[in-house]
């Protein structure tokens, strides 16, 4: 392993206002970890075995060796822990800091070479995603800035991480939208088509009298006529163009005065986040936040 020549302290870009981060449930960390850490070590790990001994220790320092939004530390501390209780994590920075300056020390981990070198990969793969989406995260935050309009992840996450990719998202400073099917009713295209369309679907979901808000997809303006008419209480404005949202935006203002809220999806990049953020949609939802993020270059070193 090599070391850095010069790495530098956390440099943090602050928040405009400080913010609370909500934490993702520990039971779920707690399953990821045991998951990752059981397919990792399915054969135990003879190399470190083999070249250390039981009271062997080290130091070591996790680095951030590119820009962006930290964001995974108590699960790289989830980590060491399941594997020794000795293994002491810490960290010099919080998840959902901006770093500037890189090389960057996150975090020092001491303990046990065994433990520490045991869990090093699965640590390591876990911080590079959660903080990768993060940091996309925060960069179509910033997009925004100054339209008013919230930006939310999707349901396209990671078959069993969803919990922490969506907290990946809260420390990018955008908002989730639903956890699960449960949350809430969201009337897609196949529900529509098999239903027998947006007016039929509405009907049957009033008739059920559930107590979930009801958001249905439109892919045309007659959809979203359609959808008002009908009684919602969000439309999914889906791979629209950037007029079609406008006019579509429009509608709602005019036939509910805006009680009926409007979010945008599908086919929104970095490159045209901003002029779709200025249709006056209260909401956009990208998919990419945490199925299409870049894992953020971590690694970890020998401290010196």
């Amino acid at each position: 392993m090599t070391t850095p020549a010069t790495i530098r302290p956390p440099a943090t870009i602050p928040a405009a206002t400080p913010r609370k981060i909500r934490p993702p449930d520990p039971a779920a960390v707690a399953r990821v970890v045991a998951v990752a850490l059981a397919e990792d070590l399915a054969g135990g790990d003879p190399t470190s075995e083999g070249l250390f001994g039981p009271d062997a220790t080290c130091e070591m320092s996790l680095l951030q060796k590119e820009p962006g939004v930290v964001c995974g530390l108590p699960i790289v501390a989830a980590v060491f822990a399941a594997l020794d209780s000795r293994v002491v994590v810490a960290a010099t920075c919080a998840d959902g800091d901006h770093i500037a300056a890189v090389p960057a020390e996150l975090a020092r981990i001491g303990g046990p070479m065994r433990a520490v070198l045991a869990g090093e990969r699965t640590a390591l793969n876990l911080l590079a995603r959660l903080s990768g989406i993060a940091t996309l995260a925060a960069q179509c935050v910033a997009e925004l800035d100054g339209t008013g309009v919230v930006l939310l992840d999707t349901r396209k996450t990671t078959a069993g991480l969803r919990e922490l990719e969506k907290y990946a998202v809260r420390c990018g400073g955008a908002s989730n939208h639903r956890f699960n099917l449960g949350e809430a009713l969201l009337v897609k295209d196949n529900h529509l088509r098999l239903a027998g369309g947006v007016a039929a679907a509405v009907a049957r979901l009033h008739e059920a009298q559930s107590r979930l808000r009801l958001e249905v997809e439109a892919e045309t303006l007659d959809d979203v006529r359609a959808a008002l008419e009908a009684g919602v209480n969000r439309i999914l404005l889906d791979n629209m163009t950037v007029d079609q949202l406008r006019e579509a935006v429009a509608l709602c203002h005019g036939m509910t005065d805006g009680a009926v809220e409007t979010e945008a999806s599908g086919g929104i990049t970095l490159a045209n986040l901003r002029q779709v953020g200025e249709t006056g949609v209260d909401y956009i939802s990208i998919g990419a936040l945490t199925h299409s993020p870049k894992a953020l270059d971590v690694s970890l070193e020998v401290a010196q």
